[in-house]
C-alpha cells in the first residue's frame, strides 16, 4: 500500500500559508521582476482574478446546532441538578470482622464523595466477592442491624460469610433487592430522602477583531473576494474582515468543545497564579471525561477490561452493555473522524456473510452496474439505533486533525425537564446546549461593533476601521453519563 510523500501537503500536513498579525512583505502579491511575475514589461499576462478555493469550506462550526440549542442566562453561573439512581448499591464493600458476618461499606463512592448509608435494618441485599478471598461468589443476605457504614448480615443458605466462602480480605458489591419482616412486627425504621447530584458551569468571554486603515480600506485590488459567507468584491479588507469573522464564529465552538476549568493553584510564584481570574469553563472533552464514558482504542487489539479496538462488534458491545448500566436512551449520535468513520463501515459491512472477499449483488439491492455504496449512515445493534455523521472538526489539518487523539463523540438525542426561571415554566431542553449571556439591556450571543472613523463609523479620530467581535458563554452537558468520548492511545 502507498503513502503520502514527504512533500505532500496531505502527509506532512501542511499549514502554510496562515493569517499573520502583522502586516508583512508576505501578505502581499509580489508583481516585482520574477519569473512568470513580470510586470515591468509591456506584456499582459492572462490573470486568473478569483482565488482558487483549494481547502474548500473552511469553517467548522455547526456540531452544536446539531445536538443541542442556544439559551439566554443573566448570571456568572449557570447551576443544574441531575437525578441520583433509584435503588441502592455499592462497590467496595469489605469485611469489617470476620466471622462477625459485619461489613463496611466504602467511605467514598465512585465520584470521590462521603457515603451514606441508604441500607436499612430488615433490607435483604444481594452480595458477590468482587476481590479476595471467594471472588464471583454470590449469596443473598438478611440484614439484622446497621451502625454507621457498617451492616450486619446474616446469609439465607450459610451459617455465616466464612461458611459461604468469603474471607478477611473480600472485597464485596451489594446492592439492596427488597426487606422481610416478621409477623406481628413494627414497620421499617427511618426513610429514605430523595437527593441530587448539582454541577455547574461558568460562561467564558471571548473577544477578536479586525482593524484597516482608511487607506488601506480604499484601495482596489486585483484578485477577486471570495470567502465562506459570500463576500463578494475587490476590496482585499472585506475578505480579511469576513475570514476574521468566520474564524471567530468558530471559536465560538470549538471554546466549547475544548474549554477547561481552572483548576491551578493560585498562590503567588506557582504556575497557576498566571491564569488569574481566568476560570475557564467546561467544554464537552472535559465534561465526557470527568462524568461520562472514556472509549480507548488500541491498535493492537484489547489491553484492559472495557477498552480496545472499537472495529470488532465484540469490543462494540461492550459500550452497549455500559449503556446498559446508564440511562440506556435508544437513539444515539456518533460525531467521529474519517479514520474510526471508515473502520464502523468496516465493522458493519462485515457482518455481511455475502460480502466477505468481495461485493455482494442483489443483498441491498445493488448490481453489477451501479456505483457500490460502501458507507453506512446508522445501524441497530440491541435496543439502540446509531446514527453515524463525519465531524469536520476532528479531520481538519488545523484542529483536531493535527492532534488526534480524540476519534470521536457519542451524543445521546435526548431532552431532559427542567424548570426555566426565564420563562416561569417548565420547559425540555436537549442534554447538551449553550447558555450564553444576556439582558434587555445586552445581548452578548454574538456581539460585532465598529469603531474608528472609516467605514460608516465615527467614534473617534483614529483613522483606521477596527470591527470588534464579542461573546459571552458556557456549555451544559447534563446526563454525561450517557455521552461517549472515543479516544487513542498514542503509545
Amino acid at each position: 500500500m502507498g503513502k503520502f510523500g514527504t512533500n505532500d501537503p496531505l502527509g506532512t500536513f501542511n499549514l502554510s500559508p496562515m493569517p499573520t498579525k502583522s502586516t508583512l512583505a508576505s501578505n502581499y502579491l509580489d508583481f516585482t521582476s520574477q519569473a512568470g511575475n513580470d510586470f515591468s514589461q509591456q506584456y499582459l499576462p492572462e490573470l486568473y482574478e478569483a482565488e482558487v478555493e483549494r481547502y474548500g469550506n473552511r469553517t467548522l462550526s455547526g456540531f452544536l446546532r446539531m445536538v443541542g440549542a442556544e439559551m439566554p442566562m443573566t448570571s456568572d453561573q449557570v447551576v443544574w441538578s441531575e437525578q441520583n439512581r433509584l435503588h441502592i448499591g455499592y462497590k467496595g464493600a469489605t469485611v469489617d470482622t470476620l466471622g462477625s458476618n459485619i461489613i463496611s461499606l466504602p467511605a467514598n463512592g465512585d465520584d470521590g464523595e462521603a457515603t451514606k448509608n441508604a441500607i436499612r435494618k430488615d433490607n435483604t441485599v444481594v452480595l458477590q466477592a468482587t476481590a479476595g478471598t471467594g471472588v464471583g461468589t454470590t449469596v443473598t443476605a438478611y440484614v439484622s442491624a446497621v451502625s454507621g457504614l457498617n451492616i450486619t448480615v446474616l446469609p439465607y443458605t450459610s451459617a455465616s460469610l466464612t461458611a459461604a466462602g468469603f474471607g478477611a480480605n473480600s472485597v464485596f458489591s451489594l446492592f439492596v433487592y427488597g426487606s422481610e419482616f416478621k409477623k406481628g412486627t413494627l414497620g421499617m425504621e427511618g426513610s429514605l430522602e430523595a437527593s441530587f447530584k448539582q454541577f455547574s458551569n461558568k460562561p467564558i468571554i471571548i473577544k477578536d477583531n479586525y482593524e484597516i486603515s482608511g487607506s488601506d480600506a480604499a484601495q482596489i485590488g486585483w484578485v477577486e473576494v471570495a470567502a465562506e459567507d459570500g463576500t463578494s468584491g475587490y476590496l482585499w479588507y472585506l475578505k480579511s474582515e469576513g475570514e476574521t469573522r468566520l474564524r471567530f464564529q468558530d471559536y465560538l465552538e470549538m471554546a466549547m468543545v475544548e474549554g477547561e476549568l481552572n483548576t491551578n493553584g493560585t498562590t503567588a510564584g506557582t504556575v497557576g497564579a498566571v491564569l488569574g481570574d481566568n476560570s475557564g469553563t467546561e467544554g464537552l472533552f472535559a465534561a465526557i471525561t470527568a462524568r461520562g464514558n472514556v472509549y480507548q482504542n488500541y491498535a493492537s487489539g484489547d489491553v484492559t477490561p472495557g477498552t480496545g479496538n472499537r472495529t470488532a462488534l465484540q469490543d462494540f458491545d461492550s459500550i452497549l452493555a455500559n449503556l446498559d448500566k446508564q440511562g440506556a436512551i435508544e437513539e444515539n449520535m456518533l460525531f467521529l473522524d474519517r479514520a474510526t468513520s471508515l473502520d464502523f463501515d468496516d465493522m458493519l459491512a462485515a457482518q455481511n456473510s455475502y460480502g466477505a472477499g468481495g461485493t455482494s449483488y442483489g443483498v441491498f439491492e445493488n448490481s453489477e452496474e451501479m456505483a457500490l455504496n460502501l458507507g453506512f449512515d446508522g445501524f441497530r445493534r440491541g435496543s439502540y439505533d446509531f446514527y453515524k455523521t463525519d465531524w469536520k472538526y476532528l479531520n481538519d489539518a488545523s484542529t483536531r486533525g493535527l492532534i488526534d487523539n480524540i476519534e470521536g463523540v457519542m451524543v445521546p438525542a435526548g431532552t431532559s425537564t427542567v424548570y426555566d426561571q426565564m420563562l416561569g415554566t417548565n420547559i425540555r431542553r436537549p442534554f447538551l446546549h449553550v447558555r450564553y449571556r444576556a439582558s434587555e439591556a445586552d445581548d452578548r450571543r454574538m456581539k460585532s461593533w465598529i469603531t474608528g472613523s472609516v467605514g460608516g463609523a465615527a467614534t473617534d479620530t483614529l483613522d483606521a476601521m477596527r470591527v470588534n467581535f464579542l461573546s459571552e458563554r458556557c456549555l451544559v452537558t447534563q446526563a454525561a453519563n450517557n455521552f461517549v468520548l472515543f479516544t487513542k492511545s498514542l503509545v
